[in-house]
């Protein structure tokens, strides 16, 4: 008995067609979307600040909308996270949908992750719930469940859940589950998108993933037949090691054991999951929390030709002039020399001079940080210009977590006709643990020659944020190259290799059997993604900076 599970979006504003392409492309039972993140909760929060009656994902309903009967007719269950910080007032959204367009749906959804009250100041803060309210839902009968902040997996385990008949100690069972479901999460990062390996397969289109889920929680990620993209051990690898850390990956459901997962290909575009070992959940939830850090300003400057480090000098010291007594309290210049020594056009003959400015007081970052910049435009260096006119500023957000008994969390399934069913917290319970590496390492490749070549040509990466950490996954294509990889890429190589990190806590976790090794970085991101601190304020490019540095390779892996 095989459950077939799909994923049709992995963020909000993901591919609009895609629940139209994964319902009409082949065989399924359930189609599930992850609409959120942690700046889709902040961007959510902004909308119910203007209307109450708002703050889940319009989106969603505007794909339901041929969707539902799609699904209808096939006899497809739909869960979707798309009720953000109002799953009640989307699941009325939906009904009032299939009312007008005819089509007879059961809908439920889950609530209880919403803890605002608890955390005043916060614009939003929600736990993260597990699988187990939307089971009961779909035990219930209901053919549409929207939830609120639940795990990125739970879209799967809760599924499963149901149709198996698993309970809360089947540990090994949900843990395949979680990791299923954490390969689907992200849509085609599963199927060739993101991969660090794109070039050598057809990936401007891929379809999305499912899963073929067995009783004993292994799986098979694949994708519909003629869709595009790949699904081989590479992209589900990479995919298994983005945004996560250590070898225990902590959930509301269950602890899965990373360190356990086996991945083999299975024929063309399908790959096994099996072995995955799971863990008694830990005693608390996480709660991410969202509130507004200040105003932010950003403006660019471009610097063309010769004497570019005077030209950025020149315009640095003529706004810390201007700014005078209403100097922001946070003021973040960089200079990217992105410049050809004899361009032979203008922008390959130009740098750009990158300004961010962030204050508790929005006049601060609005007028006087413009008004100084634009009075620069006749009285500074040759040929000045910006990419765009500076702003009057704009607010950011800040990102925190913290962690609650999970006994503290009323995790409520309302439904279909109305009833409220509490869903109990584990029974037992595990503190996560950290597993010992230093036993696990491969033996060590033996010496040989070696050539000053770019990491990326032997290790694929993929790299993410969580918070103001960043993770960066990095895997071997083969078993030599394992053989060296688990040796040469310490957290001292790494941190040499990647200098921003140099100051930071870095701390490296092996994983054997996914040959690769998988590195979190603490506080690279400052406050989250919403504070936008950094260049690249998710790290999804930090793996490729990484793969692209040199390091001496044995010459018998190039």
């Amino acid at each position: 008995m095989t459950l077939r599970i799909a994923n049709a979006s992995g963020f909000y504003g993901d591919r609009f067609d895609a629940v139209r392409d994964m319902l009409t492309g082949g065989p399924l039972d359930v189609l599930s979307g992850d609409y959120l993140a942690e700046l889709t909760m902040l961007i959510l929060g902004r909308d119910r600040l203007k209307d109450p009656r708002l703050g889940y994902a319009k989106t969603f309903l505007r794909q339901l909308e041929e969707g539902l009967g799609l699904a209808h007719d096939r006899g497809v269950k739909i869960v979707a996270n798309a009720g953000g910080l109002n799953p009640a007032g989307l699941a009325d959204a939906v009904r009032e949908l299939a009312d007008r367009v005819g089509v007879p749906v059961k809908v439920a959804h889950v609530e209880g992750d919403d803890l605002a009250a608890r955390f005043p100041g916060a614009l939003s803060a929600n736990a993260y719930l597990g699988g187990a309210g939307i089971a009961e839902c779909l035990r219930a009968g209901a053919d549409v469940v929207v939830t609120g902040r639940v795990t990125d997996a739970a879209l799967v385990t809760g599924p499963a859940a149901a149709h198996f008949g698993w309970g809360p100690e089947d540990y090994d069972a949900l843990a395949g589950a979680v990791v299923a479901g954490h390969v689907l999460e992200c849509g085609t990062q599963a199927t060739g998108g993101n991969y660090a390996f794109f070039s050598g397969h057809d990936v401007r289109r891929p379809g999305f993933p499912l899963a073929e889920i067995h009783a004993d929680g292994s799986s098979v990620i694949t994708k519909h037949d003629g869709t595009g993209g790949l699904v081989d051990v590479g992209t589900v690898t990479a995919q298994l090691l983005y945004e996560t850390g250590g070898a225990r990956y902590a959930g509301p459901d269950v602890t899965a054991r990373l360190d356990t997962v086996r991945l083999e290909q299975d024929g063309e575009d399908r790959v096994r999951i099996s072995g995955v070992r799971g863990e008694a959940p830990p005693p608390s939830l996480k709660v991410g929390l969202n509130r507004i850090g200040g105003w932010r300003n950003e403006v660019v400057f471009v610097l063309t030709g010769l004497d570019i480090e005077a030209k950025a000098r020149l315009v640095r010291e003529q706004l810390d002039d201007a700014f005078g007594k209403h100097r922001p309290a946070e003021v973040r210049w960089e200079l990217a020399r992105t410049e050809r020594s004899d361009g032979d056009t203008e922008e390959r003959a130009s740098a750009y001079l990158r300004l961010v400015v962030r204050d508790s007081d929005p006049e601060k970052v609005g007028r006087a940080v413009s008004g100084a910049a634009i009075e620069l435009a006749l009285g500074s260096y040759p040929g000045f210009h910006v990419t765009a006119p500076p702003g009057k500023g704009a607010p950011y957000g800040v990102f925190e977590a913290e962690y609650i008994d999970a006994a503290e969390v009323t995790h409520t399934a309302v439904l279909p006709d109305g009833r409220r069913a509490p869903v109990p917290t584990p029974v037992r319970t595990k503190e996560v643990e950290p597993v010992i590496d230093s036993a696990r390492l491969p033996e060590a490749l033996p010496d040989g020659p070696r050539r000053a070549a770019p990491l990326g040509l032997v290790a694929g990466a993929r790299s993410g944020d969580k918070g103001g950490d960043a993770n960066v996954g990095v895997w071997a294509r083969s078993d030599d190259a394992w053989r060296w990889l688990a040796h040469e890429l310490t957290v001292d190589r790494f941190r040499a290799l990647l200098p921003e990190t140099a100051q930071l806590t870095v701390v490296r976790h092996v994983l054997p059997n996914l040959r690769a090794l998988n590195f979190t970085v603490e506080g690279i991101l400052g406050e989250g993604v919403a504070a936008q601190a950094r260049f690249d304020p998710q790290a999804k490019a930090l793996g490729e900076w990484l793969r692209s540095r040199y390091v001496d390779i044995p010459e018998v892996l190039l």
